[in-house]
């Protein structure tokens, strides 16, 4: 996961590729809470792992269920309707900004300590308690539950208490608001079994007031029931009865198909650039149980090619610009957020219309939509339901706020790829960690998919003698912004590895040169493998590193190894350390840097290294083997070392990593200024 304060995503062009998506939010916690709520065992596969299921889960464990993880299996053992007299003592749930986790856990812990008997406590982030609940309040209200509003009247926090022996008030129906949040109905829908039998074992009936807003959601909702017990009869949208003596069973299994609302940015990022090849898109196809599937008919009308099955969806570029389109979004609330992205790509306006869901979301999506946009040059005029799109004349180089709401982030991600639409200008996207929420691996997905031109991606690279920290330096850089790094060292120490694995002479140019080219190398994270053995402590052998010296010195290996270090120059960005990565590989790097230390400090640097391994040294021998080191690399004919004619240089002597990094993040800030 990006967890930096921003990302910069440079101009994409194309797309293409295949995805996996996580688990969908509304379905994963509809089934942890009927799981936890059902008396047996629950096996839940491919659960969504993320900020909301995380708070779920936590919450579901303090109440006395008790869940075990198997690799992507949660086993989960529910509480069988009733609160235990640990859980039933004074207790407080924090839920984050999980609106799946605060509206439902509401409605069923309200309902459990009215007959239970408790005093618990629900509560949240700032923002979570400025979206309204009242109207799932007074539902509960009417059944006879002592709920109390901790802070301001009609939000969260929420204070539920009970006696033991207590009975919900069942005989009537009770009457729900609808055209706020259909969370408020599925809340009820989720926790009424719970007084299934209350009274005189007659069916519980729940009636909507005003026009259901979201009405997929509360068909999840209905056919989840539905696998754990409970079948709900309804008449349209309006009236809905629970059956007498309902109880939840659980299904011993069951599977969490992928993130329809996820699959819908990269829908839109086919639709937008997948023009030599598709993009698939695996975990949710057009069989899903989930509304925002509809996203393909409105991608369509766009003009997106789109194919699909069951558990899978491809994309193709179609119409080129999108058409501009009027939508009713009324059954997609979560993902007609991404047309509003699309419609920076289209040939007019679009209007998205019954949207009005949007205002009590994570954050006032309407308003933070049409703020972004129009940072970015589009013409934007917004409602009290409505948002309407005209995509920009000219693209601005924006920083851009997500409002701590991963759909926000996620769906401005795709202004990114605004070269396609006549711009050509990287994209900032303020606190790229809000993704978390849904869909952690974003950002690492979408670049696994995308790709632009060698030029269009910014390179730093960070020079230097041996020992001088610039390996340790590049790291902190590139993992503040979020970038690749590119160790051009360990391929050299890589090479001299495998050459004296497979006895192969330093003087033999050509089968060294050959070992090069063809190094089955692999890079994970902070582990290096070689053929398929981790070779990360073994390159950090002073033999190794003396050996990888002298060949580095040789053309031919050089050149076989140019190659491999270009490719890695992808999205969103590389830190390119060693000897020549400003001078030779990397010559239209954006920024570069010379790393400079006395012979004497990296001596010290290098011992304490060593003894921190175990390994034993002399401070006078490691500094004479430095200093030939040094005298070797800056007169060798090919590459010598030395700093680009436009590289900065720092003296790290007297500095810290952090220190370092600042400086370098600095320079980078100055050159790279965002709107």
């Amino acid at each position: 996961m990006y967890d930096i304060a921003h990302l910069d995503i440079p101009p994409l062009r194309r797309c293409a590729g295949t995805v996996r998506l996580p688990g969908s939010k509304s379905i994963s916690n509809r089934v942890l809470l009927l799981a936890g709520l059902s008396d047996g065992v629950t096996a839940v596969h491919d659960l969504l792992e993320s900020d909301d299921t995380q708070v779920m889960l936590a919450a579901l464990e303090r109440l006395g269920c008790r869940v075990q993880r198997d690799g992507n299996v949660h086993t989960v053992r529910g509480i069988g309707g009733r609160l235990s007299t640990a859980a039933a003592q004074p207790l407080s749930l924090f839920l984050g900004n999980a609106g799946t986790a605060m509206r439902p856990l509401a409605a069923a812990l309200a309902l459990l300590v009215t007959r239970d008997g408790g005093d618990i406590t629900l509560a949240g982030v700032p923002r979570m308690h400025e979206r309204p609940i009242g109207d799932l309040v007074d539902a509960l209200r009417q059944l006879g539950a002592q709920v109390e509003y901790s802070g301001h009247e009609g939000f969260p926090p929420l204070r539920l208490r009970g006696r033991r022996g207590g009975v919900a008030d069942t005989a009537r129906p009770i009457r729900v608001r609808g055209d706020v949040s259909s969370q408020f109905l599925t809340a009820l829908l989720l926790a009424l079994p719970l007084a299934s039998g209350s009274d005189g074992a007659q069916p519980i009936v729940v009636e909507v007031e005003g026009e259901l807003i979201s009405k997929p959601y509360v068909e999840i909702t209905l056919a989840l029931l539905q696998r754990f017990g409970i079948a709900v009869e309804r008449e349209g949208f309006r009236r809905f009865t629970i059956p007498a003596d309902s109880h939840y069973r659980a299904p011993a299994r069951i599977h969490v198909e992928g993130d329809a609302s996820s699959a819908s940015y990269f829908i839109a990022a086919g639709a937008i650039a997948a023009v030599d090849a598709p993009l698939r898109i695996e975990g949710v196809g057009l069989d899903s149980i989930q509304g925002d599937i509809r996203f393909v008919a409105a991608a369509r009308a766009m003009g997106a090619q789109v194919t699909g099955g069951p558990g899978w969806v491809e994309v193709r570029r179609g119409a080129w610009p999108l058409k501009a389109v009027t939508l009713d979004c009324n059954h997609m609330p979560d993902a007609a957020m991404t047309l509003a992205a699309m419609a920076l790509f289209a040939d007019g306006r679009t209007r998205l219309t019954h949207i009005g869901s949007w205002r009590v979301k994570e954050t006032d999506r309407i308003a933070a939509m049409a703020t972004e946009l129009r940072r970015l040059g589009a013409t934007v005029v917004d409602g009290a339901d409505f948002i309407q799109v005209e995509p920009p004349r000219h693209w601005r180089r924006a920083a851009l706020h997500t409002y701590d709401d991963h759909r926000m982030a996620m769906c401005l991600s795709l202004a990114a790829f605004n070269p396609l639409a006549g711009g050509g200008v990287p994209v900032r996207l303020l606190d790229p960690r809000c993704v978390a929420k849904t869909f952690p691996e974003y950002f690492e997905t979408l670049f696994d998919v995308v790709a632009t031109e060698p030029r269009d991606i910014p390179v730093i690279t960070v020079d230097g003698p041996t020992a001088s920290g610039k390996g340790t330096l590049a790291s902190a850089v590139a993992a503040r912004l979020g970038w690749r790094q590119l160790d051009s060292g360990a391929l050299y120490r890589a090479t001299a590895l495998a050459a004296m694995r497979a006895d192969v002479a330093a003087t033999d140019t050509t089968a060294l040169a050959r070992l090069a080219g063809a190094l089955p190398l692999r890079f994970d994270g902070d582990l290096v493998w070689l053929d398929g053995i981790d070779i990360t402590a073994a390159l950090r052998h002073e033999e190794v590193g003396a050996l990888a010296s002298r060949i580095s010195a040789l053309p031919e290996v050089r050149q076989a190894l140019h190659a491999l270090q270009l490719s890695f120059r992808r999205v969103p960005g590389l830190v390119a350390d060693g000897r020549d990565m400003g001078t030779v590989v990397f010559a239209d790097a954006a920024l570069k840097v010379f790393l400079t230390a006395s012979a004497a400090m990296r001596a010290e640097r290098r011992l304490k290294q060593l003894i921190s391994k175990g390994i034993s040294a002399k401070l006078d021998a490691l500094r004479a083997d430095l200093e030939a080191r040094d005298a070797r690399d800056m007169h060798r004919a090919v590459a010598p070392l030395k700093p680009a004619q436009d590289a900065l240089q720092l003296d790290n002597s007297s500095l810290t990593i952090e220190q370092s990094a600042d400086r370098v993040l600095q320079w980078w800030g100055e050159r790279n200024a965002f709107d």
